[in-house]
């Protein structure tokens, strides 16, 4: 039974001894210890606070960069409607400046052509004329009695001038 009832003294000392270690754990180390915890609590809510802050900068920066990149797509589509539309301005030009070239060109052909006809017509007028004055001055020269004889000169005559 001694071993399950301690003696009074023994209980004294143990009670005496628990009191000193409990007033000098509470008089030098329960302080330092409570600041420590406490400091530790601190800095771990800080730390929480600081994390949660630097989520919400890191969603926020998510949301800039996706509405930057969106706006920039934006503009890339724009840029690419206006490079279209000025691509068509530019073509529908040409085209433009180009009918109107071939319209200015066929119209200088049809001048040029006019020109030439008119000078061809009046090179055979000339010549027609000419040819008619060298026929009738060789049928007045001779004295043609029948018409026979006038149409074989007149015949030799046309003649001679296809051969030239």
């Amino acid at each position: 039974m001694d071993l399950l009832l301690p003696s009074s003294g023994l209980l004294f000392w143990m009670s005496l001894t628990f009191f000193i270690v409990f007033f000098l754990l509470w008089r030098f180390a329960f302080g330092p210890i409570t600041t420590m915890v406490s400091d530790r609590k601190a800095f771990i809510d800080e730390s929480l606070r600081k994390a949660h802050e630097a989520n919400e900068r890191l969603a926020n920066i998510q949301k800039e960069g996706e509405s930057i990149l969106q706006e920039a797509r934006e503009k890339q589509a724009q840029m690419l409607k206006e490079a279209a539309e000025t691509r068509d301005a530019i073509v529908e030009q040409a085209q433009e400046k180009a009918r109107a070239e071939g319209a200015r060109l066929m119209e200088e052909a049809k001048a040029a052509i006019e020109q030439e006809k008119k000078a061809a017509i009046a090179d055979i007028r000339q010549q027609v004329a000419t040819l008619s004055v060298e026929i009738a001055e060789k049928v007045i020269r001779q004295n043609l009695h029948d018409d026979k004889s006038q149409m074989d000169l007149i015949d030799r005559m046309l003649d001679g001038v296809a051969a030239s």
